[in-house]
């Protein structure tokens, strides 16, 4: 078995965070079949994440994501690469700029 351990700090706060790691949910379960379920709570959310081969969790707070996971034998040889993926999926995600707000125009 091998461990994955990913830490990423940010400065976005939980409500932005927690944007953020919704979308990695979701990409986690269409991209590689995982099935994810989604915790929130007051200062922690938590994305647990299973499919054959792998298991963990997401933790997301306001100041880091912090990924824990555990890759079974066969996937174990691919290490390198399923982490490589994961971070910069994540750093993407970290990246992207939120949509900027509609502003209402008022008529008078």
């Amino acid at each position: 078995m091998a461990d994955l351990h990913i830490l990423r700090e940010h400065k976005l706060g939980l409500a932005a965070a927690r944007k953020i790691a919704f979308k990695w949910a979701e990409h986690a379960e269409v991209e590689f079949g995982m099935d994810c379920t989604y915790e929130e709570g007051k200062t922690v959310d938590e994305v647990g994440f299973t499919r054959s081969g792998v298991h963990g969790t997401l933790s997301v707070t306001k100041e880091k994501f912090e990924l824990n996971a555990k890759l079974g034998f066969l996937l174990g040889a691919f290490k390198d690469t399923i982490e490589r993926e994961i971070v910069k999926n994540l750093d993407d995600l970290l990246k992207a700029k939120p949509p900027a707000k509609a502003h209402t125009v008022k008529k008078t």
